[in-house]
C-alpha cells in the first residue's frame, strides 16, 4: 500500500509540475483537465505526508525512549510514542480506504422501482409500504422525492411503483436496497389469523446524462397508449401514456403518470438510460466475477436481502446477518442501522479484492 501511495504522490507532483508549464497555460481545457486530477489526489496527498511525517516523528520518540536516563522523560516519550502509534494506525487506515476506486455512479439521483412480487394482494400493499419508507428515508436527508409511474390496483395494492430521489450522495447509500424484500405478517383480510410472506422488488438506478451511455433512439420503438387508473380502468381520453422498448436488449419502459404524452416520453427515455447503464456496469461485473451478483431475483420468496417479521417486530438483512428489532422506526425511514453497516462491509471486500 505504501508503494501505490507513493505512486499517487508522485502523479501529484507531476500534475503541478505541468499546470506549472508555460506551454501547456494557454490550453484552458488540458489545464482544467488537470486540475481535476490534481484536485482528486489532494486530500490523500495530504494524509500520506502527514504520515510520513508522524512516522519521523515516531522514530525519534523511540530513540529518545532507548537514551533518557530520566524517568519523567521516558514516560513522556513513552506517552507520545502511543498517541502516535495509534495516530497512524488510524491514518493508514483512512487512507485504504482513500485508495478505493470511486464509483462513478455515487453522486448521482436515482431511479428507484418497486414491484408487487409473491403474495397477491398483500405483496402489492408491501411495494406501497416500501415506497412510503423510502420518501421517510429522503425526507430525513434532505431529499426531494417525485413520483414517476405508479400502477394501483386500487385498495392501496400497487403493481409498480417508479419515483426519482434528488439528493447529493443519493446512489451512495440507497444502492443497498437493491435486491428481493420479504415481508411476514397477517393480511388484514385475513380472518383465521394467519402469519402470510410476501414480497417486494426494489431496484435502484443511478440516473445518467445522456453523455454516459449511448442510446440511439432508431432502436427503440415508441408505443402510445391511453393511461389507467386504478383497477385497470381508462382515464384519460388521450393517448398520452408512452412505452418505450429498446430493441437490442428488450428492455421495456412505460409511464402514463404525466398528462403530457411528451413528458411522459422524456420521462421514460431517462428511466430507460438508467436502465441501460446498469445493464452494462451488470455485465462488467460478472465478467470480472468480482462483484455482486444482479440486482433483483425473480420475486421468489427464497431470494431475499431483507425480511420485515411484524408479529416479532423484527428488520433483518440477511446480507450481514443483523436485526433491528424496532420495526416501526425502520418503516418509518430509519435505514442507516442497515446501510452502514453494508457500506462498511463493501469496503472492506474491496480492500480484500484489491489487496490493499
Amino acid at each position: 500500500m505504501l508503494e501505490k501511495l507513493a505512486e499517487v504522490e508522485s502523479r501529484y507532483r507531476e500534475l503541478e509540475a505541468l499546470m506549472g508549464d508555460p506551454s501547456i497555460a494557454a490550453d484552458y481545457e488540458r489545464v482544467a483537465e488537470l486540475a481535476k486530477e490534481r484536485a482528486g489526489l489532494g486530500a490523500i496527498v495530504e494524509a500520506y505526508r502527514l504520515y510520513r511525517k508522524q512516522v519521523r516523528e515516531l522514530d525519534e520518540a523511540r530513540e529518545l525512549l532507548q537514551a533518557a536516563d530520566d524517568a519523567d522523560m521516558r514516560q513522556m516519550a513513552g506517552e507520545e510514542i502511543a498517541e502516535l502509534e495509534a495516530s497512524t494506525a488510524e491514518l493508514l487506515e483512512s487512507m485504504r480506504l482513500m485508495l478505493l476506486p470511486k464509483d462513478p455512479r455515487d453522486s448521482k439521483n436515482v431511479i428507484v422501482e418497486i414491484r408487487a412480487g409473491a403474495g397477491g394482494d398483500e405483496a402489492g400493499i408491501f411495494a406501497g409500504d416500501l415506497m412510503r419508507l423510502y420518501t421517510r428515508y429522503a425526507e430525513s436527508k434532505r431529499w426531494k422525492v417525485e413520483l414517476l409511474d405508479v400502477n394501483e390496483q386500487g385498495n392501496g395494492v400497487f403493481k409498480n411503483i417508479t419515483f426519482r430521489i434528488k439528493g447529493e450522495g443519493a446512489f451512495s447509500r440507497l444502492k443497498f436496497e437493491s435486491g428481493v424484500h420479504r415481508v411476514q405478517r397477517v393480511p388484514t383480510t385475513e380472518s383465521q389469523g394467519r402469519i402470510h410472506t410476501s414480497t417486494a422488488t426494489v431496484a435502484v438506478l443511478a440516473e445518467m446524462d445522456e453523455v454516459d451511455v449511448k442510446l440511439n433512439m432508431s432502436d427503440v420503438e415508441t408505443q402510445v397508449f391511453r393511461a389507467r387508473g386504478a383497477g385497470g380502468q381508462s382515464v384519460n381520453t388521450t393517448d398520452s401514456a408512452v412505452r418505450l422498448i429498446h430493441k437490442p436488449t428488450g428492455l421495456v419502459v412505460e409511464m402514463q403518470d404525466e398528462r403530457s404524452q411528451l413528458q411522459n416520453k422524456l420521462r421514460a427515455k431517462q428511466v430507460l438510460i438508467a436502465r441501460l447503464y446498469e445493464a452494462e456496469v451488470e455485465r462488467q461485473r460478472s465478467e470480472r466475477e468480482a462483484e455482486r451478483r444482479g440486482q433483483v431475483g425473480s420475486g421468489d420468496r427464497s431470494e431475499k436481502i431483507r425480511t420485515y417479521n411484524y408479529p416479532q417486530g423484527r428488520v433483518t438483512d440477511h446480507r450481514i446477518g443483523f436485526s433491528s428489532f424496532n420495526l416501526p422506526a425502520v418503516m418509518d425511514g430509519e435505514l442507516d442501522v442497515f446501510i452502514d453497516q453494508l457500506a462498511t462491509q463493501q469496503q472492506a471486500e474491496e480492500l480484500a479484492a484489491g489487496g490493499i
